[in-house]
């Protein structure tokens, strides 16, 4: 499935209980157009409403990750306070998406990962990147804000000392400060990032998928007080799935359990 515009392009493709979604602007080093913010946050929706789907990841297009929003549309739709409330809030619909999607969600990073690309990032569950990517909030050099909840992000990963280092000096990461202050969970050579993606994909999706996502409810019990009670429901529904009895029976006749998400 995928959404066209003269700005880019979100592609989504579907195989195997996994959703990959694919940010396609090489002509602008996949700089996410407002058109592109909308289709980021739709295909995620979509994909986690699919009971087949049980992971969701998100890289850019040929080498480069996301380079920031398009600055070329800045004018026409951030040019007053207005337009910029209402461009501010696609940002925030995608990454919003992302962070509460029930199915595990992961960014795949290579070459840049600016501005609105570190929010998506951020969104994720889980960042594995290229050693040879690059990290940068350049809000400081545009004078313009980042959307709060995408700054909350940031701040749940790395500390708020760290982020407001991010954005007093606007200045570049490479990818092993990234790892060290916690941004990334995993970093590998450029040359290997595609083998190791494979690898993570095919572990997540043969693990039990209402394990992850009661897991996911519970890590976000934790960080938000009020979210105990779905977070309870989600822990029930494990014990009262087929994928429980699968497990455990699998597990006693040694033989590699299949999961099927009920």
């Amino acid at each position: 499935m995928a959404s066209n515009d003269e700005g880019g392009i979100v592609k989504s493709d579907i195989k195997d209980g996994h959703a990959a979604l694919t940010i396609c602007n090489p002509a602008r080093r996949n700089a996410v157009s407002l058109v592109m913010w909308k289709q980021i946050a739709e295909h995620v929706r979509r994909a986690d409403q699919d009971t087949s789907i049980h992971l969701i990841t998100l890289r850019g297009h040929a080498g480069t990750f996301v380079s920031g929003a398009d600055i070329s549309e800045f004018a026409e739709n951030r040019g007053n306070l207005d337009r910029a409330k209402t461009y501010e809030a696609s940002n925030s619909a995608a990454f919003a998406a992302l962070r509460d999607a029930t199915t595990p969600t992961l960014a795949l990073i290579e070459g840049f990962c600016f501005g609105g690309g570190i929010g998506l990032a951020a969104a994720c569950d889980l960042r594995l990147a290229a050693s040879s990517a690059t990290f940068a909030v350049p809000a400081a050099k545009l004078g313009l804000a980042y959307p709060v909840d995408g700054v909350r992000d940031l701040v749940r990963l790395i500390g708020p000392g760290a982020t407001k280092k991010l954005f007093f000096t606007a200045d570049p990461i490479a990818a092993d400060v990234a790892l060290r202050i916690g941004f990334l969970e995993d970093m590998v050579e450029s040359d290997a990032l595609d083998e190791a993606a494979n690898h993570l994909i095919t572990t997540i999706l043969s693990r039990a998928p209402l394990t992850q996502r009661a897991a996911k409810s519970a890590i976000a019990a934790a960080l938000e007080p009020g979210r105990e009670e779905i977070a309870r429901q989600d822990a029930e529904a494990c014990f009262a799935s087929e994928d429980y009895a699968e497990g455990w029976q699998a597990f006693l006749d040694k033989r590699k359990p299949t999961f099927s998400g009920r």
